[in-house]
């Protein structure tokens, strides 16, 4: 077996669990992998989806051949029809040489689109001809080519809402949509928690080259599965891999560290000034009475702004449930403007 087999049929062994709801999950997936159409993957973000579609591609008669992802939202929409349809040699400035395209390198294989609600309506009008007649031409190009592809989407929104609202093609939906698997988030199936904490655990303690995991106490695993998990199996494994790491080698874990930021230190962001202002009668003249700073002057007003940009972000992120469209339209930021912001403040996962 190739490298990169052994570490596709680990990834797909990373699926882990024995509640019903995850069971099911499992069962849909066995049943749709050897059918050659499309699947579309939901489930917040954190549960998986890549593993799914990475289980179906090796249950598939397509599994010794390629399985190529991409992430829709981590390109820029300009080149992201070139990076899934490949490009010419001078198609546009900086097209130097000709650009091999996902579907071109997923021939005959598996390819994963992930995040697919944020591609542009051109992309979605050249996906639709794919599904439904395996040709597409590259950029710049007038020769049409032909492909052998089966395309598993994943997603974390509403899709049938967003063409009710006319920002996703109802005719992809319905080519997509053959089958559709819903990952059920990890709150929804607390029975795998503890079984999932300690296969990290375990991961983590050969990581650390350490000669065995303690374990967790009654009341680390309580606390473990009482959390609401909003980054889902994502967040478990990271949570679990830095409580871990921060205890003894021969330590029971008896607390868990949900937030890496907790500290009594902790920079706060927001500078509020609280006044009172009053006018005279007699005079248009208006003055402050009262003026309560709520921060120690003097103070480094570009670095105070910046903490406070990115606390707005991180809030509107957490109040969309890290849905960037819908994070966007909170802060009144077109989707590529709120790009723009994550890369700079690297909020990015």
């Amino acid at each position: 077996m190739t490298d990169e087999f052994q570490t596709r049929k680990s990834e797909r062994d990373n699926l882990i669990g024995e509640s019903a709801s995850f069971l099911e999950t499992l069962e849909h997936i066995s049943q749709v992998a050897p059918l050659d159409k499309p699947v579309l993957v939901v489930g917040e973000r954190g549960t998986g989806k890549e593993l799914v579609a990475a289980r179906l591609h090796y249950l598939s008669l397509r599994w010794d051949q390629a399985f190529i992802t991409m992430n829709c939202a981590s390109i820029n929409e300009n080149l992201l029809e070139t990076e899934l349809f490949g490009h010419e040699a001078g198609s546009f400035t900086g097209a130097g040489k000709k650009h091999v395209g996902r579907f071109e390198r997923a021939d005959k294989g598996t390819l994963f689109l992930d995040e697919l609600a944020n591609s542009s309506g051109l992309v979605q009008e050249k996906l639709l001809r794919v599904i439904e007649y395996g040709e597409y031409e590259r950029v710049g190009g007038n020769k049409t080519l032909k492909t052998n592809v089966r395309l598993i989407c994943a997603t974390n929104e509403d899709l049938p809402s967003l063409a009710e609202q006319g920002r996703f093609r109802p005719d992809l939906l319905d080519r997509l949509a053959f089958d559709v698997i819903t990952i059920p988030p990890l709150r929804a199936r607390k029975e795998d928690i503890h079984m999932l904490a300690e296969y990290f655990a375990l991961n983590m303690t050969r990581e650390l080259k350490r000669e065995y995991f303690a374990g967790f106490s009654p009341q680390a695993m309580k606390l473990l599965t009482d959390y609401h998990w909003p980054g889902n199996v994502r967040e478990l494994k990271n949570v679990i891999e830095r409580n871990v790491y921060r205890s003894g080698s021969e330590e029971l874990i008896q607390d868990i560290n949900f937030n890496p930021f907790a500290s009594p230190w902790r920079l706060k962001a927001s500078v509020e000034l609280n006044k009172t202002s009053t006018r005279t009668e007699d005079t248009d003249e208006e003055y402050e009475e009262t003026t309560q700073p709520s921060v120690n002057f003097p103070i480094d007003l570009k670095e105070a702004s910046q903490e406070y940009e990115i606390k707005l972000i991180k809030d509107a992120l957490k109040l969309s449930q890290f849905n960037q469209k819908k994070t966007a339209d909170l802060l009144k930021l077109t989707y590529h403007q709120l790009r723009g912001y994550l890369k700079k403040y690297q909020l990015l996962d």
